[in-house]
């Protein structure tokens, strides 16, 4: 005898197929993309990777723009998930597990947190997303707030470096910011064992804010005939 399904299991069901094949045309536009410059990426192109037509994408993305966004969105809701990971561990005595959870969610591909940038720099005035741009913003603006407090902690335990929290997060950033250049530096990209400088990279970015390695201009002043 055949089983039933009530009418509101269907709508859930119709949803979760929705929202599987949305997600279907966002990781397909991220695969061309980096492949592909961003004006070579159409929403043709992007529906035949789907393997939908063209019409369908417009069922979930009114313009380009708006897929672009989401490739963005997604980025920045995996490293906050990332990060609450990592602020989790702290709390329970991993000093270390943000910074590590800050360079794993940017080093892990590179090349998608390189997308990530240059999107941004293309929709920056694009009034058709403002909304999801204020909304990647937000997302960052919390990442700040939630380093900033546990970063706090962290110096009044003696653990971090006594600097202005942003300090230590924004030092993470531009360390983070030159790995990632470094994998397409035409002189460097080509080195054999990149995964394991990155590696490398994120063990020194756990541990270069600690207490004990700073030392501003001034601090051992040469002694006269020295």
């Amino acid at each position: 005898m055949p089983v039933k399904t009530s009418s509101s299991d269907r709508i859930r069901e119709k949803k979760k197929l929705f929202l599987a094949r949305e997600q279907k045309i966002v990781d397909a536009a991220l695969e061309l993309l980096i492949k592909e410059n961003i004006d070579r990426v159409t929403v043709s192109k992007i529906a035949t990777k789907a393997g939908i037509g063209k019409g369908t994408v417009y069922k979930h993305f009114l313009t380009k723009n708006e897929i672009l966004v989401r490739i963005m969105l997604d980025y920045e809701r995996g490293i906050s998930k990332r990060l609450s990971e990592g602020l989790d561990k702290a709390e329970e005595g991993d000093p270390g597990a943000v910074s590590k959870a800050y360079f794993d969610s940017r080093l892990a591909r590179p090349e998608r947190d390189r997308l990530v940038q240059q999107l941004e720099d293309r929709l920056t005035d694009a009034d058709d997303v403002s909304a999801q741009l204020e909304e990647c913003s937000q997302i960052r603006r919390s990442h700040e707030d939630a380093l900033g407090m546990v970063i706090t902690r962290l110096i009044g335990e003696g653990i971090l470096e006594d600097v202005p929290p942003h300090y230590h997060y924004l030092t993470c950033w531009a360390l983070a910011q030159g790995a990632v250049e470094l994998c397409f530096s035409k002189s460097w990209s080509q080195v054999e064992d990149m995964s394991e400088l990155l590696g490398f990279i994120t063990s020194i970015g756990v541990t270069m804010g600690n207490r004990g390695q700073y030392h501003q201009a001034g601090d051992k002043k040469t002694k006269p005939g020295k």
